[in-house]
């Protein structure tokens, strides 16, 4: 859980105060990672394909991206990742220094001491680098096999929250509710070095994760940020989560916001248009599937393609396929419609083959995350300043250039 320091601004978002007669300029993300449910077709190695996903978390932590978030899901087929603890153990084992979440953990499905205490155990063999993620759970089906109502799921989210909080803040905890029962419940393992853990509350479309995080004074994990109608309330949950924390007599703090969105880039959007012919028809399969409907324009790999970078597809809202220009300008368009969060993450699918998909993020780390967060500035401005100045330069080298040959003319 983190501090409630005031609201940290990363320097670059600052930059118009130096300049009175500019306009203000949004508070841009300053963290940026992947968030991995994962999704991958049923007809697939599992073994394979979770392999696949370790050597992602080693890549990621290579390429500089500061977050690797794991699902929870029970059914379905493609979100194959059952114990996010068990899959994020192995990434820390491939990885040195990106942090490990769960993304998030079903509270409705879990006992809150064992699951406190598993996330301590990761945070201790991780060295710190463990954060947990916390939600009512997206699957249906889940909730179905384990018989919970999923009426009831937030209530039993808001209750089982309350108790890991206290637990990880080290206190000592009775509780009974009609579900779980805590009797002088306390953690033998503590966060490493008495640190205090990371905590994100998912957040869709209604305001309930967000005035949940509020209380407690929590993260939240906008997870519907790329859907047409959980993009629209961006900034109305941001206020429902504001008025939470003044009510707790806390400041909410911009910088433990997380924002999601699909992502797949290549050198031009034509190109990645294409490759995310790859495996955009498997998600059409998957939602169809789920809901019991078919899309409309999803005929066609070209055609699904369009409808997901226009119009949406459902639960996966607009993917963001083009070139790192565009990521650009979505991530900026977020920015300005929540005015402002601390970290993206890009929601790992399978849409282009593995190469592509490599690449992509390659290119995110490269070209994207520069712009954003200012670091390429000052080269720039070192380039357009020596372009103004090349002719005093080249002057003067060629001066100096005539001068040793006519020393040398003397000398001999």
């Amino acid at each position: 859980m983190p501090p409630h320091a005031p609201q940290h601004v990363p320097p670059h978002a600052t930059a118009h105060l130096r300049q009175s007669q500019a306009p203000p300029q949004p508070y841009l993300p300053h963290r940026f990672g992947v968030f991995l449910a994962p999704y991958h077709r049923p007809d697939g190695d599992p073994a394979l394909q979770l392999r696949r996903d370790l050597d992602l978390a080693a890549d990621l932590d290579r390429l500089g991206y500061e977050e690797l978030w794991a699902g929870e899901h029970h059914s379905a087929g493609y979100e194959i990742i059952a114990s996010p603890e068990v899959f994020l153990a192995a990434a820390a084992e491939r990885t040195s220094r990106i942090m490990l979440g769960t993304g998030v953990n079903s509270l409705p499905y879990h006992q809150p001491l064992i699951l406190a205490d598993r996330i301590c155990q990761l945070d201790q063999q991780s060295r710190g680098r463990a954060m947990l993620g916390v939600g009512p759970g997206q699957l249906p089906s889940d909730a179905f096999m384990m018989g919970v109502d999923p009426l009831h799921s937030r209530a039993m989210t808001a209750d089982s929250l309350d108790a890991i909080v206290r637990l990880l803040r080290g206190e000592t905890v009775t509780a009974a509710t009609d579900w779980f029962a805590l009797e002088e419940a306390r953690l033998q393992l503590r966060p490493y070095r008495a640190r205090e853990l990371d905590v994100a509350v998912a957040s869709a479309v209604s305001p309930t994760g967000a005035v949940l995080a509020g209380r407690h004074g929590l993260g939240m994990l906008s997870l519907a940020a790329a859907d047409p109608t959980g993009y629209a309330v961006l900034d109305a949950n941001w206020a429902a989560h504001e008025r939470a924390c003044g009510e707790a007599g806390r400041r909410a703090d911009r910088s433990t916001w997380r924002l999601v969105t699909p992502v797949h880039l290549a050198e031009t959007r034509e190109q990645a248009l294409r490759e995310a012919e790859y495996g955009t028809p498997d998600i059409v399969e998957y939602i169809e599937k789920l809901s019991g409907t078919r899309l409309d324009g999803c005929a066609t790999p070209a055609g699904a393609v369009e409808r997901w970078t226009t119009e949406g597809l459902p639960t996966f809202g607009r993917a963001v396929i083009g070139a790192p220009e565009d990521a650009v300008r979505r991530i900026e368009q977020l920015a300005e419609k929540s005015g402002g969060f601390g970290t993206f993450l890009i929601l790992r699918l399978d849409l282009a083959e593995p190469a592509a998909a490599l690449r992509s993020l390659e290119l995110f780390a490269e070209r994207v995350v520069p712009r954003l967060t200012g670091h390429a500035e000052s080269r720039r401005a070192s380039l357009e300043w020596a372009g103004r100045n090349s002719e005093r330069f080249v002057g003067a080298l060629r001066r100096s250039t005539m001068d040793a040959i006519a020393l040398r003319g003397e000398v001999r």
